[in-house]
């Protein structure tokens, strides 16, 4: 139903309903005042018929009553009957009376009992009837007629009763006939009125319902709708107003969805509404914005790390998922962070890089979409999406994440375009922390031997010393030189040096643990900090250095080889020293021991070095 229909509809309900209520109205006040009229009538006749009677009493000619009351009767069409009543007094002292002048019912029973008129009204099919009945009081006025006189009875005594019946149906027919023209008129109304309202409201109808197409097409992002109406004066500005506020916002907003696609990729946020894609976006990109801001003031990659995490567990409400950073070129992949200590992946991935499908396809990798999608991971009936995200040439992300339920992977794969925009804002940031902690590493490392020289020595020793006196951890600490090494300069140049050095580098890369350092202290001196070796395992450690150098052959030109030997001097922190800076001297010393009592040679330090000027 449209709605004209229903304004149309409601009116003529409340006229029909007014209508209704007059008809109803009228009709009581109708019927009461018929039978007022018809109680009124019959007063006037009990008193007609009081007076008669009485002059017929007086004029002793009571036994010529009845042809009076036919007469009344007769004259009157409404009055059906008449008839009086005698009261028991008047019976007692006068008789009986006529046939007819008994009491006929219990009405007439009730008047002559209580002295008061009683109407009865007696509808039918065939017509009305109203029965009246009046009592007939004594009365001793001093002047006129005085009932005392020729009654036994005392004042206000009932001496009879008169009791009419009227035909009212004339009065009943005329109220249905006035009932009829009321309603005619009113339904003549209603249709004039109905016929007016559709005349004056069809217009703002059509411009109300022109109004809606339009704002409905604008719910879409449409604000091309040109509004019309042939109503004049206050709507027809309204009308141009609207064709006026359309077009502005078509111009502000009809291009906003491509406008901020080149923000945030399209598929991120789907509506068919584009302002509320908008507002979406836009809180997308304030959201996005202050994560960027945040982690520009990081000053690692590490951090940033964090906040992503930070970010998938407290904007994604994701609980199980692993972040891995690859290095592309080397083809490893190590872990970050497994949330709940949980992984699907298998061991083997971390030392191959490829074998992770979503780093080598570059794509999203979704459980759903095939039966064992990913060969190398064990999913245990859990659902995953893997997505890889690359930083730069050398490095890239995998996250991945894991549910128990499907709708809930669903959920995760709708939100990864999202999940995307925050690694794009933190790629340039992740990738500028990667090259400063590159050049800060270049800067902390020996260019001939790739060991870590003398100054990540001295910036990193206090943070040594700290977290071994918090751990009780131990260290102990060897002191190297290439025995004459001078001489190697002197005699066959300084590239022959330098292959010494390099080759000295890689005995000990290939000869400590990723826990233990190895130190370019200075020209051929090094320096390597075993951690949590017991003597016995420092000792071992220092004859393999020692044997495996001085098994390098060393080609020197024109045909010509040399093998060059090593001293070392051990000190262990925090047995002989309680700083690491006091082994490393201590070391220094024990090396000196060794060079001035015939070098090639691995010398323990012992206090009595530092007391003894001979040992020195």
């Amino acid at each position: 139903m449209t709605t004209k229909s229903k304004l149309l509809f409601i009116v003529a309900i409340m006229l029909l309903g007014l209508g209704i209520a007059t008809i109803v109205n009228v009709s009581l006040n109708f019927r009461d005042y018929s039978i007022k009229n018809a109680i009124e009538k019959s007063t006037m006749t009990a008193a007609v018929v009081k007076d008669g009677l009485t002059a017929h009493m007086v004029n002793e000619m009571m036994d010529k009553r009845q042809y009076f009351l036919d007469q009344i009767s007769n004259n009157n069409d409404n009055v059906k009957s008449l008839w009086i009543v005698r009261s028991e007094n008047v019976t007692k002292q006068y008789g009986p009376g006529f046939n007819n002048e008994t009491v006929r019912d219990a009405i007439d029973e009730e008047v002559l009992s209580s002295g008061k008129m009683v109407t009865k009204v007696h509808e039918r099919t065939d017509g009305i009837i109203m029965r009246v009945s009046i009592p007939y009081n004594a009365n001793s006025h001093p002047i006129g007629i005085n009932c005392i006189k020729c009654h036994d009875v005392a004042p206000g005594d009932t001496l009879g009763a008169i009791s009419m019946e009227f035909d009212i149906t004339d009065m009943r027919n005329t109220g249905m006939f006035t009932i009829i023209k009321i309603l005619t008129l009113n339904i003549v109304f209603i249709i004039i009125v109905l016929f007016l309202i559709n005349h004056y409201v069809t217009p703002y109808m059509k411009l109300f319902s022109n109004m809606q197409e339009g704002i409905t097409k604008a719910y879409s992002g449409d604000f091309s709708h040109e509004f019309e109406s042939t109503v004049k004066g206050d709507a027809k500005n309204i009308v141009s107003q609207l064709n006026t506020l359309f077009r502005k916002m078509q111009g502000t907003f009809g291009d906003i969805k491509y406008n901020l696609s080149t923000f945030i990729p399209q598929g991120c946020v789907s509506s068919a509404d584009p302002l509320y894609e908008a507002k979406t976006i836009i809180g997308e990109l304030s959201d996005i914005y202050k994560f960027k801001k945040t982690i520009e003031l990081d000053s690692t990659k590490e951090i940033v790390y964090t906040r992503i995490m930070d970010i998938l567990k407290n904007k994604y409400k994701l609980s199980t998922f692993a972040f891995y950073e690859v290095d592309v070129k080397a083809g490893v992949r190590k872990l970050i962070n497994a949330q709940d200590g949980f992984t699907i992946c298998h061991a083997n991935v971390d030392e191959n890089a490829e074998l992770c499908r979503a780093q080598r396809t570059k794509t999203d990798v979704n459980s759903t979409e095939f039966v064992n999608l990913c060969q190398h991971c064990t999913s245990n009936g859990m659902f995953y999406i893997c997505i890889p995200f690359t930083i730069n040439d050398d490095n890239a992300i995998v996250i991945s994440i894991t549910t128990k339920d499907e709708s809930e992977i669903n959920k995760v794969n709708a939100q990864t375009p999202s999940i995307k925009n925050y690694l794009e804002a933190a790629k340039p940031v992740i990738e500028s922390r990667m090259l400063m902690a590159k050049l800060r590493d270049t800067s902390l490392r020996d260019g001939m031997t790739g060991l870590y020289n003398r100054r990540f020595l001295e910036e990193f020793i206090d943070q040594v010393m700290s977290q071994a006196q918090r751990q009780d951890e131990t260290y102990s600490v060897m002191m190297l030189d290439v025995d004459f090494f001078k001489a190697v300069n002197d005699t066959y140049g300084h590239d022959v040096g330098d292959k010494v050095i390099v080759e000295l580098g890689k005995v000990l890369k290939e000869n400590i643990r990723s826990a233990d350092l190895a130190i370019r202290y200075g020209g051929e001196e090094f320096v390597v900090l075993l951690h949590n070796a017991s003597e016995e395992g420092a000792l071992n450690v220092a004859n393999k250095i020692h044997k495996a150098f001085a098994n390098i052959v060393f080609d020197v030109g024109a045909g010509e080889t040399m093998r060059k030997t090593m001293s070392i001097g051990i000190a262990k922190f925090p047995t002989d020293g309680d700083t690491i800076w006091k082994c490393i001297k201590f070391a220094d010393t024990a090396l000196y021991v060794a060079k001035t009592t015939g070098r090639n040679k691995i010398v323990e330090y012992d206090t009595k070095m530092s007391e003894s000027e001979n040992l020195r």
